[in-house]
């Protein structure tokens, strides 16, 4: 990726891993964006370099027993693993049409899915190759993202001018049947294949949506997503800027349009996060960096083991920090959307107005293995500079203000109609 100009230093990560920080509910695209737009990060541990695997005998230990039934909390024998292997290659009806390799990978997956994790997930290398053409920005589908939300299949955000958008879809809305299929404990990577699909073709989903009785029926047509990540207007003297994603080419834009605002002095910024799904990490540090003051915690990154835990800083100048700042959010600002949201609260650098946010703080590890296949396994949670958990908490605004469907239809926008109010005061 070219250096972008104009614009703060990145975090001080390692030049090998800077670009695989990403961020996103994380959560599955479905332009679809990315299998779990949920957070990926590369750390490079390289998985596949213990090419030594378990063998028949070796036992291993499972800790945290107390809530298990006896059969889990038991140590591992993996002889019985071989031996269902055996019995399915020797006496399943259809042995002949099931390959060594089908059993090898559907084990993989199995033992991913076994940490009920929706944003960890196994891909095989088809899937993985599919994974990384989307996160390179190769993109058709209805352009939405979804998630797991109170173990349902939900949307988290709609992309402006998205197929998903032009048909209605609004954050949260649940989806209850693909194509006439039940998704009632869909695996996420199993929902994006069956939404996602060429442009041209089409895909019916039932949606469940708060304060409605009966479920809606859309039949939506696929397309190619094109997404424009910052959108920059001026209303009466405020500085309207819409972020759609952190995405690799925000940084730089970001960066021309804070050069902008700065020569026009406004009476204000309004920082538009609503259904904003989130991107990559090092951009969601960089842009809180334009308000957050260098060396200061933009977010911190909590493992399983406290001496891996660590804090993002800000590298910026904070040139829009003496700006009056409101940001706007709703339940599809997720991850990345979250973490500037939420840096900005602590501080007191800018008011929040709008609705909760959808809770998207886990981080997931990207890891590729030698066979093309990789794991996309959760290592982290995100924590605002004071400590609070985004994890299923998401982020509170100071100001809650609704924005219902007939406001939609009515072409109503109440929450940046306070949001104008608040600036001009």
């Amino acid at each position: 990726m070219e250096e972008l100009i104009n614009q703060p230093a990145l975090p001080n990560l390692p030049a090998k891993t800077k670009n695989k920080y990403l961020i996103g509910v994380l959560v599955l695209v479905l332009m679809i964006i990315s299998f779990g737009i949920g957070t990926i990060v590369g750390i490079n541990k390289h998985l596949a370099s213990s090419s030594s695997g378990p063998d028949a005998t070796k036992v291993g230990k499972v800790l945290n027993t107390d809530s298990l039934p006896d059969y889990l909390a038991k140590d591992v024998n993996f002889k019985n693993f071989w031996q269902v292997w055996d019995i399915i290659k020797g006496k399943f009806i259809d042995r002949d049409k099931i390959t060594d390799a089908q059993l090898f990978y559907g084990a993989l997956k199995g033992s991913v899915a076994a940490l009920k994790d929706p944003y960890s997930v196994f891909f095989n290398p088809e899937g993985s190759k599919e994974f990384n053409d989307e996160l390179a920005g190769k993109f058709e589908g209805i352009g939405a993202e979804i998630g797991i939300r109170n173990e349902h299949l939900t949307i988290i955000a709609p992309l402006p001018d998205s197929p998903a958008a032009k048909a209605g879809l609004l954050p949260l809305d649940q989806i209850l049947t693909i194509n006439g299929a039940d998704t009632a404990n869909i695996a996420l990577d199993e929902a994006v294949k069956q939404i996602r699909g060429p442009k041209g073709t089409t895909v019916t989903l039932t949606i469940g949506r708060e304060g409605v009785k009966e479920p809606k029926t859309f039949t939506i047509t696929r397309d190619t997503i094109k997404i424009e990540s910052v959108v920059y207007e001026n209303k009466n003297g405020i500085a309207v800027i819409k972020l759609t994603n952190f995405n690799a080419d925000t940084d730089g834009a970001f960066a021309a349009t804070v050069n902008q605002i700065v020569k026009t002095s406004p009476n204000g910024i309004i920082l538009d996060l609503r259904n904003d799904p989130g991107g990559f990490l090092d951009t969601a540090v960089v842009i809180g960096g334009y308000w957050i003051n260098k060396g200061q915690t933009v977010v911190k990154e909590e493992f399983n083991d406290p001496a891996l835990n660590q804090e993002y800083r800000s590298a910026g100048s904070a040139q829009l920090k003496n700006y009056k700042t409101v940001v706007l959010v709703n339940g599809g600002s997720a991850s990345a959307s979250e973490i500037v949201a939420g840096a900005l609260q602590d501080y007191k650098l800018a008011q929040l107005v709008g609705s909760k946010t959808f809770g998207k703080g886990s981080v997931q590890e990207l890891e590729k293995l030698s066979d093309g296949s990789s794991v996309k396994i959760t290592v982290a949670r995100w924590l605002t500079p004071l400590g609070r958990t985004i994890e299923k908490n998401g982020i509170t605004p100071d100001v809650l203000v609704d924005l219902k469907e007939e406001d939609i239809n009515n072409k109503k926008d109440p929450q940046m109609a306070k949001a104008l109010e608040l600036l001009q005061q």
